[in-house]
């Protein structure tokens, strides 16, 4: 789902104009993304996480060039989903490829 797609089915869902959700979702993003630029993380219970993981320096390959580079300390973001809704995701996405493993059963029969 895309931005465009959240706000359409949140105005749906709430009776909302689309215009006013445009603004919640997007000065939300802008929070979220403003206070993880901050280094502080976002705790939304039941939802997740997002988290700024502090990455430590380390050395890599480069395999074309055959070359060691240093790669310098740096933060990522992050999202850990809350346990509730990873486990909800997790049921989903079973049923998902049941359907996926049948319609590909249903084609090796047409061969």
């Amino acid at each position: 789902m895309t931005k465009a797609g959240l706000i359409n089915e949140i105005a749906k869902i709430t009776g909302m104009e689309k215009v006013a959700v445009q603004a919640t979702v997007e000065s939300f993003m802008k929070v979220v993304k403003d206070t993880m630029i901050d280094g502080e993380d976002v705790y939304l219970r039941g939802f997740g996480t997002f988290v700024v993981k502090k990455r430590a320096e380390k050395l890599a390959r480069n395999i074309t060039a055959n070359t060691t580079v240093l790669i310098p300390p740096h933060c990522k973001p992050l999202f850990k989903p809350a346990k509730p809704f990873a486990d909800k995701v997790k049921k989903a996405k079973k049923k998902e490829n049941r359907a996926y493993d049948n319609h590909w059963r249903s084609k090796k029969k047409d061969l």
